[in-house]
């Protein structure tokens, strides 16, 4: 009896080790076990996704609200300075002033003002449809090339019109409106082309962001 034992008990030894390597083959089962045994399964923590979904949705926000709020300063810096060159040659009509019409130079930088204000007016509107409704105005790269170039061109021209006004001071007459009015104006489109450059910057970036990464 015992040697007929002996037979039955190899063949099932056999059939457990074919078992075994019908389940992994070609992978050693020790070295399975240690290396299952090494790698613990990591344990996923709720605060980490929390954490990286609030800041990819808080970062566009925070761009666009400082776009918003960059813009916004043009459009005031710009409307004053279309304001202050109309405005002197208007409050005294029994002793009227010199009107900026006179001067070439003033006229530049009234039209430069004004189509700062229209454009910035544009890219206000589009920048809160934009928050509100996702793009459905301007799709967001066709967006990033207009700005871009729209914006480079914008700050050459107000760059062109402060440098312009700037010897037309001396040629206004002293003590009048038009001198005060030209000198404020010159100021505001400077101050205009400062927050122009850096939403020109900004927009540059952005584009070469989209494009590149």
């Amino acid at each position: 009896m015992e040697q007929v034992d002996e037979p039955v008990k190899d063949e099932r030894e056999q059939h457990v080790l074919a078992i075994g390597f019908r389940i992994m083959p070609g992978v050693s089962p020790v070295a399975s076990i240690s290396q299952s045994q090494h790698q613990p399964f990591p344990t996923p923590s709720p605060f980490s996704f929390s954490v990286a979904s609030t800041r990819w949705s808080s970062r566009p926000l925070i761009h666009r609200h400082s776009n918003l709020f960059l813009r916004f300063s043009v459009l005031l810096f710009s409307f004053i300075s279309a304001l202050t060159l109309v405005t002197p040659s208007t409050n005294n009509k029994h002793h009227p002033s010199p009107s900026f019409t006179d001067y070439s130079e003033l006229i530049y930088c009234f039209i430069v003002a004004i189509i700062a204000l229209v454009y910035t007016a544009f890219q206000l509107f589009k920048g809160i449809s934009d928050i509100a409704h996702r793009g459905i105005l301007i799709s967001d790269l066709t967006s990033d090339y207009l700005s871009f170039v729209l914006d480079q061109l914008l700050v050459y021209l107000l760059v062109s019109s402060a440098s312009v006004a700037v010897p037309t001071i001396g040629q206004v007459e002293r003590g009048t409106a038009l001198r005060e009015g030209t000198i404020v104006s010159t100021s505001m489109a400077f101050a205009t082309f400062l927050v122009m450059a850096i939403c020109a910057i900004l927009s540059g970036y952005k584009l070469c962001k989209r494009i590149g990464w």
